[in-house]
């Protein structure tokens, strides 16, 4: 039986995998969603549960201000010495630039760090800084117990390359701090944009893994080595080892930004984000993935495809024995003092600033913050869309004082990436619902529905997706009864909801997420309650009104 890629579904970027015994864990950015970083755990290589998200307190990372697409990026974890090491990139800014970064806003602010933990799940420590030159940051663990840091050098002078290649210090950690001379160890290829690195030793020989091509369409895995861990480092002969870039109609795209894995029969499997377009726009909206499958090393010492063609396969052999774990279940109540797993929220590390599980038990009560895309406090939490088609709903009591006080049901991207069915007052209405709409492709930013008058007292909102295609609806949930829904007539453009839908080099790495959301930009703070949410993944409906 055969499994199908990619096995960690919706936004799960930049895979770092280490296996400690019989464990595998897997680590994903989560760029500007907190708690930071997502660690996934499976015994099969297939079957992967959320272990940990380390990053989980103000004293380890505060993300208020940071700009859509920055944040955590690029986790590296290994485990050495009895203890998990996490290596992580804090974008401050990213600014804009041209493709292939040759112009536009060259100052960026990277600011890589490590945490530490005896285990997966434990309490990691404080972060130690470890530099700010550049993002994607490794720890390599030598044969004789030294430790080295890599990372992208990143270079802001005029005419020169912005990519400037891979750089390598030593990690003292009797000192925490990096010492001796920092070096340039791999200039990368004419591909360019060099990124992603990760050292791996065998054979007598330091193997250079980088990502090239940049994460879209041209993304590429790129290997080199060398005898010395400082190099000089000669390239592997048949050019990327892994990508989808000359493969137009490949099912999995964006192929790149590997790392490796040796299970304990001595089988080398990578890991690599890929992304799966929509079939009539093209446009990623699960964001970038990750998927897995077997290598090869040679004869000659170099690792390949089992196809040695460097596609990225769709279907794969299972690599051990399946060992699935439970399903998570299509609703949350909300009945627990802890929010569900799978959901998150935006940049700061006081969650008890815009939402409450206890306040009002039973029931999820966010408070009205900033407005919908706000960088600092927004009481929004959502959790990830993992398939094209789906159906998801809530249950809300909200009752709005005027018409800057809103709460509801969202589809959302970033801060111009949004499809949001809301509830707001109206001087003429009264109580009514409206959705709202941030695009990023037309010439009008937002745009609204004409709003419609709903009774008093707790509303259903609903939402369903197929593909590129949105809808919304809405009913009256009163103590006599469901009513029939009431369909917006307005079909919306989920595809907005994706990478791919954006001004030329702005920062867009997630993916799309489904939640709840309130704001009240009077500042009185006005809550809504959400007595429960739920996320139903399906088949394709031609029709989802019927």
């Amino acid at each position: 039986m055969s499994v199908r890629n990619p096995v960690l579904r919706g936004f799960n970027p930049d895979p770092s995998i280490v296996r400690v015994g019989e464990d595998y864990y897997l680590a994903t950015s989560t760029f500007e969603w907190f708690p930071g970083v997502q660690i996934h755990h499976s015994r099969d290589l297939v079957n992967w549960r959320l272990a940990a998200r380390p990053l989980n307190r103000p004293g380890q990372l505060d993300m208020r201000g940071d700009p859509d697409g920055c944040g955590v990026w690029a986790p590296c974890l290994s485990h050495a010495d009895g203890l998990f090491h996490l290596i992580y990139t804090d974008v401050k800014r990213y600014g804009r630039t041209t493709v292939g970064g040759a112009s536009g806003a060259s100052l960026r602010d990277f600011h890589n760090y490590l945490v530490t933990s005896p285990t997966i799940d434990g309490g990691w420590s404080d972060p130690v800084h470890l530099n700010s030159s550049g993002f994607d940051p490794s720890l390599f663990h030598d044969d004789d117990r030294r430790k080295y840091l890599l990372n992208m050098l990143w270079d802001h002078r005029p005419g020169r390359n912005r990519f400037a290649g891979i750089v390598c210090q030593e990690y003292s950690p009797a000192e925490r701090r990096l010492v001796g001379e920092r070096r340039v160890i791999f200039e990368g290829t004419p591909l360019g944009l060099t990124e992603a690195p990760h050292l791996y030793r065998r054979d007598g020989w330091y193997h250079l893994l980088v990502a090239e091509g940049g994460t879209g369409w041209g993304h590429a895995v790129v290997m080199a080595r060398s005898r010395q861990l400082w190099g000089p480092y000669e390239l592997h002969p048949d050019g990327p080892v892994l990508t989808a870039r000359d493969r137009p109609h490949a099912p999995l795209q964006r192929a790149g930004h590997a790392d490796l894995v040796e299970t304990p029969d001595c089988r080398t499997f990578a890991v690599y984000l890929c992304g799966r377009p929509l079939p009539n726009r093209g446009r990623c909206v699960l964001g970038r993935e990750t998927a897995i499958q077997e290598m090869t090393w040679g004869d000659d010492g170099w690792l390949r495809t089992q196809d040695s063609r460097g596609d990225p396969e769709l279907e794969i052999e299972p690599p051990l024995p399946l060992q699935p774990w439970p399903a998570s279940p299509v609703r949350r109540d909300f009945d627990d003092p802890h929010l569900p797993e799978e959901f998150q929220w935006l940049r700061t590390p006081h969650p008890e600033e815009i939402f409450s599980l206890t306040e009002r038990p039973g029931s999820l009560r966010l408070y009205g913050r900033e407005s919908l895309g706000s960088l600092f406090r927004q009481a929004l939490v959502a959790r990830r869309q993992q398939a094209f088609c789906y159906s998801a709903a809530t249950r809300m009591m909200f009752d709005p004082e005027h018409f800057q006080q809103a709460a509801g049901l969202v589809c959302y991207y970033n801060g111009s990436k949004s499809h949001y069915l809301m509830v707001t007052r109206d001087e003429a209405l009264g109580r009514c619902v409206q959705a709202m709409s941030a695009l990023p492709d037309s010439p009008q930013a937002d745009a609204f529905t004409r709003p419609v008058a709903i009774p008093d007292g707790p509303v259903e909102l609903r939402v369903e997706v197929d593909y590129e295609r949105l809808r919304f609806a809405w009913r009256a949930a009163g103590e006599g009864g469901e009513g029939a829904w009431t369909w917006l007539p307005e079909v919306f453009d989920a595809s907005i909801l994706s990478d791919e839908a954006t001004q030329p080099g702005a920062p867009n790495f997630t993916g799309a997420f489904v939640g709840v959301c309130c704001q009240d930009t009077s500042g009185a703070g006005r809550p809504a309650d959400f007595d429960w949410f739920e996320y139903a993944e399906r088949d394709y409906r031609a029709d989802p009104t019927t």
